[in-house]
């Protein structure tokens, strides 16, 4: 993130980019919207607008269980596996208590705490982590994952907002249709977290015919399911099937190395 972000420092930039945020998640709470689609962006709005590295959110199924829903990159997506594989960590522990949990230091995390995720973390290059509960009154439905490269807490602020967002993310997903019924809302995020797995094999499809690395392919995915108003799941559905080949209309578009 800039230095122009740092707490207390008023940033133009910072407050458009906030607002422009908002507006976008804001847009995405009517009927039929695409829960990953959206969950994607909220994970990439937390990188663009906070003092973070990368961003990662995790829901729970039918069960309870928390599975990988959405990430800023391909490495966090790799590294929130790890943690569930592992069953420790900060995602776990905010789901299951419901409050905030961080962890300004990951070197230097004592053992009987994180003893697999704390290195595996550090390896990949993140020093700290904030995980925040998508939580509205009792019920919590998952956690965010906020990692940083550098050791420290993150400025009240930035934690401020951060929770905000994922309130955003906690009433986009919960929102009251008519009259739903708490069995329908875990159906469907069930089926949400079902297409994942469609989705990260339509990465690896697009990934290999378009010579991109994943994360572009998803951004290849997410585009063209928005500019054909199709939700990414069928998208990603239609490329595993052979139905759609992303790589017959276009050239890669992206030329330079992956961010994040």
């Amino acid at each position: 993130m800039s230095d122009g972000y740092r707490e207390g420092v008023s940033d133009p930039r910072r407050e458009r980019a906030l607002a422009a945020a908002f507006v976008e998640l804001a847009d995405t709470l009517v009927d039929d919207y695409d829960v990953l689609d959206f969950l994607h962006g909220l994970a990439n709005q937390c990188v663009g607008i906070l003092d973070v590295d990368a961003a990662g959110l995790m829901l729970a199924d039918a069960g309870g269980v928390l599975r990988v829903a959405a990430s800023s990159s391909e490495q966090v997506r790799v590294l929130e596996l790890f943690e569930l594989q592992n069953e420790e960590g900060p995602c776990l522990e905010c789901y299951s208590s419901g409050a905030p949990v961080t962890d300004d230091d990951l070197t230097g995390t004592d053992e009987s705490r994180w003893p697999r995720f704390g290195p595996e973390a550090a390896a990949a290059g993140f020093r700290s982590v904030l995980a925040l509960p998508l939580r509205l009154r009792s019920e919590t439905i998952g956690a965010l994952n906020l990692f940083r490269s550098g050791t420290g807490p993150l400025a009240t602020q930035d934690q401020s907002l951060a929770q905000a967002m994922a309130d955003v993310a906690t009433i986009g997903i919960l929102q009251e249709r008519g009259s739903r019924h708490r069995e329908v809302l875990a159906q469907q995020l069930q089926t949400a977290l079902s297409s994942r797995v469609v989705i990260e094999q339509a990465k690896g499809v697009v990934a290999e015919r378009l010579g991109l690395h994943v994360d572009q392919a998803f951004d290849v995915l997410r585009e063209h399911a928005r500019s054909h108003h199709e939700k990414l799941s069928e998208t990603a559905r239609r490329v595993v099937s052979r139905e759609l080949d992303l790589g017959a209309s276009r050239r890669p578009p992206f030329e330079d190395a992956p961010s994040g």
